[in-house]
């Protein structure tokens, strides 16, 4: 490029940015929970359930709850008090879309996300959606790192095509990144079966052909595509295995083994699942079986060196959104205990004991959600993508807090709750005509609470906390984005304990200088600049909820 067209390309380029920010941003169109449900007719992907292949996912009863979940994701973003958290604006665009597939652009973005998806999950329980922004977020990163490393634009442009697609199409996408891994001792080129892992098996002119399975695909039936990406950093033997592209859920080849969402179908006429009938989550094993993949939409495929970038930026920006997801989840036993306590006549704020235990579940919630609202105020901007990232010590001992003390969590539900929640007759009595006033009149206990509703709120608590849903969420909390034991590498591997030596040796005096190849001192503390951290004067923050 020669200086004159230097100069009109940069001179363009200011005309158009001046543009965007005097142009107010488009609204892309956003789909309400039924057009969600009806935009799943549209798909037709081989799935099956319970041994059954099913016929149309939309009227499946063994997914209802999980569609309802989605569906709820689609109408809180339609509703105006909402719209600062549940929407936001993706600048190059200029368009204002779903933050559930949005690319944050400033530590206010990862603020709102946290709070988007706390409320998401407090209806809920689990909303699954989030795992998109999360995923997004992570391509982003890594196909920016990859073409700053290639001198070129084509993985970044491919991408940037894509997420526009996604966000105007308001779809709903899935994560297909846990592979089924085989042999754990062994790296993904050793294994027997090369299909326990996603790869490449050929490329041509026109995409790449996969195939492999992979093996924990949250709401995996009822989304409209996967993001396939590689669960675990490559070496170049792995070459094959380094793969991160899109489909859609019907695509030749794709078949998905699911679980049922919830506790769909159990006793719907008389309530005792009361949350999990109507919410779930269905996970699904995906078995790639040489599956065409365009180029359009493959973001790297076999570059094998950036494969850490995809799994650490994805697996921090989805640490941080788990934080929110159980915080909307303990908001749900604080008020479930709340009201249990009641309806057994008795008030924490006069009985030591119960107010012990409802301020030790108000401080386990709060205290991970804190974390995560930290990590969002000391997040840092991303040098290649320029997308914000959560800061991964926070994010990671949010994520490690609340997979460890999601049972101390149900332990206080089932604690101030009293026995009745799993002692109590099955719901088939409250119609029964030799039983149902005589329970009635023993089984109340607060007067001005009647018994009805203090069974009610019992079989919410043991719907959450003691029934096959209470496991589940168990199980999620603790291995869902990565097991303890990879969040305590990742806290060790960024906490600044070499600032901590070197701070105690210079009160000793000591005088030793800092020493790159000291193990312990490797790590040191990144800059706290200022209040709301490593920020930029005036940056957005936070936009507060109107009172409703």
């Amino acid at each position: 490029m020669n200086t004159v067209q230097y100069i009109k390309e940069s001179f363009k380029e200011m005309i158009m940015k001046a543009q965007k920010e005097t142009t107010p941003p488009t609204k892309v169109k956003l789909m309400s929970g039924d057009d969600y449900r009806e935009s799943l007719r549209k798909y037709n992907p081989k799935v099956f359930v319970d041994g059954r292949q099913v016929a149309s996912v939309v009227d499946e009863p063994a997914f209802r709850p999980g569609i309802n979940a989605l569906a709820f994701t689609y109408d809180y973003a339609l509703q105006p008090e909402l719209e600062p958290i549940a929407l936001a604006t993706q600048s190059n665009r200029n368009r204002v879309v779903s933050r559930m597939l949005h690319v944050n652009e400033s530590s206010g973005d990862l603020l709102n996300k946290l709070e988007a998806v706390r409320v998401l999950c407090q209806e809920t329980g689990c909303a699954q959606r989030y795992l998109a922004h999360d995923a997004l977020n992570g391509v982003a990163q890594a196909v920016a790192r990859i073409d700053d490393a290639k001198g070129t634009t084509k993985h970044r442009d491919r991408f940037n095509a894509y997420l526009a697609h996604a966000q105007d199409e308001d779809l709903s996408i899935g994560v297909a990144m846990t592979d089924a891994k085989g042999d754990r001792s062994k790296k993904p080129h050793q294994q027997a079966n090369p299909d326990t892992y996603v790869h490449i098996v050929e490329k041509n002119g026109k995409g790449i052909v996969i195939s492999g399975t992979k093996a924990i695909v949250t709401g995996g039936p009822y989304m409209h595509e996967l993001l396939v990406m590689p669960g675990r950093d490559m070496g170049v033997e792995d070459k094959i295995f380094a793969v991160c592209c899109a489909v859609r859920v019907d695509d030749p080849g794709i078949t998905i083994v699911s679980r049922p969402a919830g506790r769909p179908g159990e006793k719907l006429e008389h309530g005792d699942a009361l949350f999990s009938r109507k919410y779930g989550q269905s996970t699904a094993v995906v078995m790639f079986d040489r599956v065409f993949v365009p180029w359009d939409r493959v973001f790297y495929a076999g570059d094998w060196e950036h494969s850490n970038v995809l799994t650490y930026s994805y697996a921090t920006h989805h640490r941080h959104s788990c934080i929110a997801a159980r915080a909307g989840f303990g908001d749900l036993l604080i008020g479930a205990g709340a009201l249990m306590c009641e309806a057994n006549g008795l008030n924490p704020g006069s009985k030591s004991n119960l107010r012990e235990q409802m301020v030790e579940l108000i401080k386990i919630t709060e205290g991970f959600f804190a974390c995560g609202v930290s990590a969002s105020v000391y997040a840092t901007q991303d040098q290649y993508s320029g997308s914000f990232m959560p800061d991964p010590v926070y994010s990671n001992i949010g994520k490690l807090l609340l997979a460890t003390q999601i049972y101390d969590m149900h332990r206080i539900a089932h604690e101030v709750s009293g026995g009745l929640i799993v002692a109590l007759p099955g719901p088939d009595e409250d119609h029964n005509p030799a039983t149902a006033a005589k329970l009635s009149e023993v089984l109340q206990a607060n007067p001005d609470i009647p018994y009805d509703k203090r069974i009610q709120t019992a079989r919410f608590i043991e719907d959450l906390t003691a029934s096959y849903q209470g496991g589940w969420y168990s199980v999620i909390s603790l291995h869902g984005g990565g097991s303890p034991a990879a969040m305590k590498q990742e806290i060790w591997r960024n906490y600044p304990v070499g600032s901590k030596v070197e701070l105690v040796e210079r009160l000793l005096e000591r005088g030793v200088l800092h020493d790159e190849n000291r193990p312990i001192t490797k790590n040191r503390q990144p800059g706290r600049c200022c209040d709301t951290g490593c920020t930029k004067p005036g940056q957005p923050m936070m936009i507060p909820l109107k009172k409703v």
